[in-house]
Order: C-alpha cells, then sequence, then structure tokens
C-alpha cells in the first residue's frame, strides 16, 4: 500500500508496485513515523522539563543531574550496535524494535511512582536501552519497506513524522506545567499513555518487513566484512571526526538565551522551534539526497551547523539570531539524520542493514558525547563565546577534509539497491 506525497509513485522493496510516474512512500512508513510520533511526544515532554524537575522540585544537586544528563545522553550509544545485530541474526527487525519501544514505555511507569536519585538513574537507563534498541531495526524497517531509489525521502517522511512529536512534546509540558505549576507527574502520566499507544500500533499494524527467507528457527551469520567494507568504512569515519565538532544544542540554546533577556520558562520552546523546522526541511532535503547523492547532502548539512555556531554569536538583534540558529539548526538535522541511515543503507546488503545503520549511529552517538563534555571543558576555560568560535572554526576545517574523504561517495546511487563500490 502507498501513499501519496506530490502526486507521482515509485516501487517499494518487498511490498507490491505501484504504477509508473507517481511518487509515493509505503504505508509501512508512515505507521512506523506515526509510532516515532507518538513515542517522540512521550520522550521529549520529559526530557524537557527534567532539568528542572530534578534540581528544582526533587532537590538533588547540578552534579546528580550531569550524572543523569550523561546517562541520558550517553547510554543509548552503548546497545545501538546490540540492537542492529539482533535484528539482522534474527531477521525480525519489528519485534526487536518492539522490544525497546516496550521497555522505553515500561520505564515511563517508574516515573509516575518512584523519585531519588537511584530511581530515576534505573528510569532514564532503562529508557535509553530501550532506544538503543529500536532505532536500528526500525530504520531496517524503513529501508525494507522503500524504494531504493528514493530511500531518503522516505526516511525524510519519517523523521518530518518524528519530529512532529518532538515538537509537540515539550510544548505539552509547557503547557501543563503553565496550567499546574507542579504537575510534574502530569507529565509523566501523559507521557506513558503516548508511549503505549505508540508500542499498541507498532504491535498491532506495522508488518514484519523482512530482509530474507529463513526457516523457523534459523539464524543468520552477520558478515562483519560487509559491514565495515572500505566504502562503509569512509561513512564512519566521516560521521566520527563531523561528530566531535558537533556539540549539543543545549549549548547553543544556553548562549541564545544568555545573549537575551527571556525567561527561563520559555527555554523548551527553543526546542520546539528547532524540531519545527527539522520537520519542515526533512521531506525537500530528502528528495534532494537521493537526486544529487546522500553523501554530499550530508556534507553540506554540516554547512547550517556551522552557520548556527557562528550566528549564535555574531553582534546582531537576539531575536534575529534565535530564529536563524534554530532555522540551520533543524535544517542540520534534517540533512544529516535519516540521510545518514539512508547512505548506510546504500552501502550494506539486507542482511548487514540494521547493523550498518546502528554502527554508523553508535559512532554519531559517542563522538557527541565526547564533542559535549569536551565544550563543557572549553567553556570553562575560555567563556562561551570564545568556545563556540573555536568549535566554528575546526567545523570550518573538518567540512572539506570529510568531503574530500567521501568523494567516492558523492554521486547519486546509480541503481537501487546497488552498493556504491
Amino acid at each position: 500500500m502507498y501513499i501519496s506525497l506530490t502526486g507521482s509513485p515509485a516501487p517499494a522493496t518487498g511490498e507490491r508496485r505501484a504504477p509508473r510516474g507517481v511518487r509515493t512512500v509505503s504505508s509501512t512508513v508512515i505507521t512506523l513515523g506515526v509510532v516515532s510520533m507518538l513515542t517522540d511526544i512521550s520522550s521529549e515532554s520529559v526530557s524537557a522539563i527534567l532539568p528542572l524537575y530534578i534540581t528544582g522540585f526533587l532537590g538533588l544537586s547540578t552534579i546528580a543531574f550531569g550524572v543523569l544528563d550523561g546517562l541520558y545522553q550517553g547510554t543509548s550509544a552503548v546497545v545501538r550496535i546490540a540492537g542492529g545485530y539482533a535484528s539482522d541474526r534474527l531477521d525480525q527487525p519489528k519485534w526487536v524494535a518492539f522490544i525497546g519501544y516496550a521497555l522505553a514505555a515500561v520505564a515511563r511507569v517508574g516515573l509516575i511512582f518512584w523519585s531519588g536519585f537511584g530511581a530515576l538513574t534505573a528510569v532514564i537507563t532503562a529508557d535509553r536501552i530501550g532506544k538503543g534498541i529500536r532505532t536500528a531495526p526500525r530504520d531496517a524497517l524503513i529501508t525494507g519497506a522503500s524504494d531504493p531509489a528514493r530511500l531518503a525521502s522516505a526516511f525524510g517522511v519519517h523523521r518530518m513524522l518524528d519530529n512532529i512529536g518532538a515538537a509537540i512534546g515539550p510544548f505539552l509540558a509547557f503547557v501543563i506545567l503553565l496550567v499546574v505549576p507542579d504537575g510534574f507527574h502530569i507529565v509523566f502520566v501523559a507521557s506513558l499513555a503516548f508511549a503505549a499507544i505508540g508500542v499498541a500500533i507498532l504491535g498491532l499494524v506495522v508488518p514484519n518487513v523482512r530482509s530474507r527467507r529463513a526457516r523457523r528457527g534459523e539464524r543468520a551469520r552477520v558478515p562483519w566484512r560487509r559491514v565495515l567494507s572500505a566504502p562503509m568504512r569512509r561513512v564512519l569515519a566521516a560521521a566520527g571526526i563531523l561528530g566531535l565538532v558537533t556539540i549539543g544544542d543545549g549549548f547553543v540554546y544556553l548562549i541564545l538565551q544568555a545573549r537575551s533577556d527571556f525567561a527561563a520558562m520559555w527555554f523548551p520552546l527553543l526546542y520546539v522551534g528547532t524540531n519545527v523546522a527539522f520537520l519542515a526541511f526533512a521531506i525537500p532535503l530528502g528528495r534532494l539526497a537521493d537526486r544529487i547523492g546522500r553523501a554530499r547532502v550530508f556534507v553540506w548539512g554540516h554547512v547550517g551547523l556551522l552557520a548556527a555556531y557562528v550566528v549564535a554569536v555574531l553582534p546582531m538583534t537576539d531575536a534575529v539570531a534565535t530564529v536563524l540558529c534554530l532555522v540551520f539548526l533543524g535544517g542540520f538535522y534534517a540533512a544529516t539524520d535519516g540521510v545518514l541511515s539512508a547512505l548506510t543503507s546504500q552501502l550494506s546488503t539486507p542482511e548487514t542493514r540494521a547493523t550498518a545503520i546502528a554502527s554508523a549511529q553508535t559512532v554519531v552517538a559517542l563522538a557527541r558525547f565526547v564533542s559535549a563534555a569536551g565544550f563543557g571543558v572549553l567553556w570553562f576555560a575560555l567563556g562561551q563565546g570564545a568556545a563556540m568560535l573555536v568549535v566554528a572554526i575546526v567545523l570550518a576545517v573538518a567540512i572539506p577534509l570529510v568531503a574530500v574523504l567521501l568523494r567516492p561517495l558523492l554521486r547519486p546511487a546509480e541503481a537501487p539497491g546497488e552498493v556504491t563500490p
């Protein structure tokens, strides 16, 4: 089944072919996008209030928050490859993803009934492990249900729906706390409800798009030599280099807040602005990546990130700087997040798809974790403006170097399903 987006279709792998001349996105991709949207409403509504809840409502120290935030940012990276490997080995991407979504939903129950540092550590760890398990199998489902020639477009549609949820979540938390100032548990109950609905839709509606026909109980070997082919090594190296100069959005938002006088209560709306820009750019940049090359759009997306860093410290009107930063950050994520998954899928085979996607995501997550910690030290040593300029200069040097590294991959895929040499 296909859903037309522009009035024009393309066939999708593993599903019946649509008439030629109409672009479509598989209904499986749409449904997975709805699942991700509901899950992001759940997770982002919590993450937007977690700093205030931990340090203000519970009265824990900033050191405790730093530990919990590190777990929140870094735990999922540890299990991403395991989730992708299990999906490929069992050839059950839907059910591996289901376990990840369900684990994150169950963790929401803990937020309602438990408090304290130990309980929050367990809840956050379970939630992030669930995220790490589900991401690569979900992206493998998107790949298996999509036309290889329009893979980045399919990821763009999924990421657009995903980021509708990422925009609604913080706004929902903002509204709840505006009406009920201490209504943290109301946010947690709403978060659990959205997560449970998403899990139910995944389990009942999404088909298990498998990459091969296997006998009952059969387990496949995952050939790591293919996962780490020469083109994939280039992509992993490029993703790691650029990830090391990609600081967390929170740092950019703190700089924007420091240069203007908007109240702290409006802080969650900066996340909303970035996600609105993301969802606006996701489909157009996905289509562009399919047309001119996924690696090329991935590299140019980091030019948008560089622009956000520069604008954050340039002497200009605060409102203009804030809007431009949010637009550039949203464009950066639209040009890199789903596009990277599409690029790694292009370079992998069906039996290594989820493992390859997970490998790239793990490299990015670990590199950004190191980057965030390093930038915190740089901020302390040099001050916020100087630290941001240093990172911008390093990123400006890294972008052309990565373009040279990815030169063999800058052209579009020549045929659907082809692994670029």
